[in-house]
């Protein structure tokens, strides 16, 4: 009995400790990342954003922003920001429980409910119509978007989007996470230490098999989700997901704005064969371009052709597979990874690619 009662000791004691390096690891966190934007409460939520308001010089609509998982407003403001600077107004969002916005209602546990929360922010900015471009998991907040406020919106940019259900579920970390008691003992002591130590590589596979854009972390403060706060709610969006797309998705026939979806074929986060050529077979007015030798931080590699797919969204004729051409043979010889040790098998994505082909070949 006693063996018992020290180890029990033991591990509450080593738990305390954990939640004690957590805690200075969230102030350490930040005070080195400040909110930047500002703060407005639309739909019982506290929302941080940017508002980039444009000049008499914008010859651009007026286009939000959405990040993915495990982002924050920062991720798409680094580079968009800059290079659409003075040419739109943008509105750069955290979305619901990410970076510095607060969860708020429980319906901003779906991408619908953030949908109709950021619709609401951009009701209250004055914004009445405007292009969305979403990034991976802010795809799908995106096309929640465009199937539920289609009144404000121009036209979607989704970029290595996630859209439809997919073989081999999440990684282990988003389902333990999102359990009531487990996940939230795990995420105020293991997940901020070990999170740390597993950033350089979640950020490498991210990119694979292109190199990460220099100081890629510290620009776009992406260890503010490793706050337990920020990182229970990444959890949730992921954990639901499939269940969220396997809903949604018989729907996208209903979009009728126009979609430019821009993908990389090296996608080691997500499947682009089910996703990207999914949507655009479901999207009547979409465009596809499908990049060789790209990652999946196509918003980063293929920045030129986003802000080209921007212009097109509003009424201009640019050659996207032309730059697409052209970036093809800049990365042909991008070998950064290895994609192997990232977050899926490369073996069981290969399999579900062959799988692909071979139903597509017996279709037609």
């Amino acid at each position: 009995m006693n063996i018992i009662y020290a180890l029990a000791f033991f591990l509450a004691a080593l738990l305390f400790l954990l939640a004690g390096i957590t805690r200075l690891g969230v102030w350490q966190i930040e005070r080195a990342n400040p909110p930047i934007g500002r703060f407005k409460t639309v739909n019982n939520t506290k929302l941080h954003y940017i508002h980039i308001k444009n000049d008499s010089d914008a010859d651009l609509p007026p286009i939000v922003f959405l990040h993915g998982a495990s982002g924050n407003l920062r991720d798409q403001m680094s580079i968009y920001g800059e290079a659409l600077k003075g040419r739109a107004e943008m509105l750069f969002i955290d979305r619901p429980g990410h970076g510095y916005s607060k969860r708020g209602p429980s319906t901003n546990d779906r991408p619908d409910g953030q949908a109709a929360t950021i619709a609401a922010l951009l009701d209250s900015l004055g914004i009445e119509k405007a292009i969305i471009a979403g990034h991976s998991f802010g795809s799908i907040v995106t096309l929640s978007f465009a199937l539920n406020h289609p009144d404000k919106t121009i036209g979607t940019l989704l970029m290595s989007p996630v859209s439809h259900p997919w073989p081999g579920g999440v990684s282990w970390y988003y389902n333990l996470t999102a359990m009531p008691i487990i996940g939230h003992i795990f995420s105020e002591t293991l997940a901020l230490p070990a999170g740390r130590r597993q950033l350089a590589g979640g950020t490498a596979c991210v990119f694979a098999p292109n190199e990460p854009t220099p100081d890629y972390t510290n620009k776009t403060a992406v260890r503010l989700v490793l706050r337990p706060y920020h990182f229970r709610n990444n959890a949730a969006d992921v954990a639901s997901l499939y269940d969220y797309v396997s809903e949604v998705s018989p729907r996208y026939k209903e979009i009728k704005t126009p979609s430019i979806i821009v993908t990389g074929n090296r996608d080691a986060i997500v499947l682009p064969e089910i996703h990207s050529r999914g949507l655009d077979a479901d999207i009547e007015n979409s465009t596809l371009v499908w990049i060789k030798n790209v990652g999946h931080k196509s918003d980063y590699i293929a920045s030129d052709i986003m802000v080209a797919a921007l212009e097109n969204l509003a009424g201009a004729s640019n050659d996207l597979f032309a730059m697409r051409d052209a970036l093809e043979v800049k990365v042909a010889n991008d070998a950064f990874g290895p994609v192997e040790n990232c977050l899926d098998n490369e073996e069981f994505r290969d399999k579900v690619r062959m799988e692909l082909e071979q139903k597509t070949v017996t279709d037609s």
